[in-house]
C-alpha cells in the first residue's frame, strides 16, 4: 500500500487538493494518509463499497471509544442524539422519524420561497463589486432552513455564527481555541431551539419542529434532545454543504465561461449533478469497521478507521471520462457528494432544489456576471469552500 504525506492545511493543497488524490489513486484504491495515520479510500468502487456496507460503520466500537474531555461535554451531548453519528436501531428509528416530517411534498413546496428570495436577495446587492458568498450564498440556504423549522429568519446571523463554530471540530485546523468556540456556539444553539422545541409543543405551527414533534412510529416519538440534534444537524449539515457548493459552482461556470445556457429547463438538472461532482463540499467521510473485513485487498480489523475522499472518487477516471473536465452535459450518473448507503444526506432533495431554483435566477438577472479577483479557498479541509467570490454583475436585469 502507497504510504503518503501531505498536510491538509498547506496552502497548495488548499487551493487544490485533486494533483494529490490523482497520485494517491495511482497507487491503488486504498492508500494511507500519514498526516492522519489513517487508510483512505479514493476510487468510486472502494469508496461506494465501504459507504454501503453494514460491516463498516459511524459509531466507534465501544472497546475503543475514548472519554469525551470535559471541556467538549457540550457538544458531544448533542452529537450523542445525532442520525450521523448513530447506526441502527436508533439510527433507523431516528431517520424513519425525520422522513415523515422531511416529506418530498414539504420540500418541493420550497421552491417558490426559494426563487422569492433568490430575487430578493439579488435586489438588495451593493453597487459595484459583490461578494456573492455573503450576499447570496451564504443567505439563501440559512434563511430557507429557519423558514422550514419555524425559528425566526431574523436570527439567521445568530444560526449562520452558531453553525460556522460548531463545524470547525470537523476540520484540521481546529484548536483549543476553535473548541471552545463550538462548544459556546453548542450551548447558545441548543437554549435557542429547545425554547422554540417546548412553543410548539403547546402552540403547533405548519413548521418541521410542529411536525417532527408530531412524527410517530410504533408509538415512539423524538425526544427533546432528539428534535434538538436533528434540527442543529439539518442546519449545519444543509447550510454549510449549500453554501460551498452554490460557490463551487458559480466559479466553475464563470471560470468555464458557462451561464443561463446551461441553466435551462432542459439542462440545469446535469448541471446541477456535475457541479456536485465536479467540486463537491465536503471531502473525507470517515467510518469504522465492525468485523474484520477485506477491501482492494487490505484487511480491516474490528475499530479499524478509513476515511473515504469523496472527491477523489468523483474523479475517478474508470467511472468517468476525463473527469478533470467541468461538462454539464456529461450523462447524470449516481455520484458520492451526497454520500451512499443508510447515511446518504437527508438533505440532498432540498440542496438540489436550491441550486436548480436559485442559479437559473442568478445568471439571468446578472447578465455579463463576471469574476472581479481571482477566487482562493478557505482552510476548511475536510470541507472545501471559497474564502469569498467577488464578482462585478456588470447589470442587473429586472425581475421578470
Amino acid at each position: 500500500m502507497l504510504h503518503l504525506s501531505q498536510s491538509p492545511t498547506d496552502p497548495a493543497f488548499v487551493q487544490d487538493p485533486y494533483p494529490f488524490y490523482e497520485r494517491a489513486r495511482a497507487g491503488g484504491p486504498l492508500f494511507f494518509w500519514e498526516d492522519y495515520g489513517l487508510v483512505c479510500a479514493t476510487s468510486a468502487t472502494a469508496v461506494g463499497a465501504i459507504l454501503r456496507d453494514r460491516r463498516f460503520g459511524r459509531e466507534v466500537p465501544p472497546e475503543i471509544r475514548k472519554p469525551v474531555p470535559d471541556h467538549l461535554a457540550a457538544f458531544y451531548s448533542v452529537e450523542a442524539h445525532s442520525m450521523l453519528e448513530l447506526e441502527p436501531p436508533r439510527h433507523t428509528r431516528l431517520r424513519s422519524l425525520v422522513l415523515r416530517a422531511f416529506t418530498s411534498r414539504r420540500i418541493a413546496a420550497l421552491a417558490p420561497e426559494i426563487a422569492a428570495l433568490s430575487h430578493a436577495l439579488i435586489d438588495a446587492f451593493p453597487a459595484g463589486e459583490v461578494d456573492l458568498l455573503d450576499a447570496f450564498a451564504r443567505k439563501l440556504p440559512v434563511i430557507i432552513i429557519a423558514r422550514l423549522l419555524g425559528v425566526p429568519e431574523e436570527r439567521a446571523d445568530d444560526l449562520l455564527a452558531w453553525s460556522n463554530a460548531m463545524v470547525t471540530m470537523y476540520q484540521a485546523r481546529r484548536s483549543r481555541a476553535t473548541e471552545d468556540a463550538a462548544v459556546a456556539a453548542t450551548e447558545a444553539f441548543s437554549a435557542f431551539l429547545r425554547s422554540h422545541v417546548e412553543e410548539r409543543r403547546t402552540k403547533p405551527a405548519d413548521d418541521l419542529i410542529t411536525h417532527l414533534i408530531a412524527a410517530e412510529m410504533e408509538g415512539e416519538t423524538l425526544s427533546t434532545d432528539e428534535l434538538i440534534a436533528t434540527c442543529i444537524l439539518l442546519l449545519n449539515a444543509g447550510h454549510e454543504a449549500t453554501v460551498h457548493t452554490l460557490g463551487n459552482g458559480i466559479k466553475a461556470l464563470l471560470e468555464n465561461g458557462l451561464g443561463a445556457g446551461v441553466l435551462g429547463p432542459d439542462r440545469i438538472e446535469g448541471t446541477v449533478e456535475e457541479i456536485l461532482r465536479y467540486d463537491p463540499p465536503l471531502h473525507l467521510f470517515t467510518r469504522h469497521a465492525y468485523e474484520d473485513i477485506e477491501i482492494a485487498g487490505y484487511t480491516f480489523r474490528r475499530g479499524d478507521e478509513v476515511g473515504c475522499l469523496l472527491a477523489a472518487a468523483n474523479r475517478d477516471p474508470r467511472a468517468w471520462d476525463a473527469p478533470e473536465r467541468f461538462d454539464p452535459d456529461r450523462p447524470v450518473k449516481p455520484h458520492l457528494t451526497f454520500g451512499a448507503g443508510l447515511h446518504f444526506c437527508v438533505g440532498a432533495p432540498l440542496a438540489r432544489l436550491e441550486l436548480q431554483t436559485a442559479l437559473p435566477i442568478l445568471f439571468d438577472r446578472l447578465p455579463g456576471l463576471a469574476i472581479a479577483a481571482p477566487p482562493r479557498y478557505a482552510d476548511l479541509y475536510h470541507f472545501r469552500g471559497l474564502e469569498r467570490l467577488g464578482v462585478e454583475p456588470r447589470r442587473v436585469a429586472q425581475r421578470p
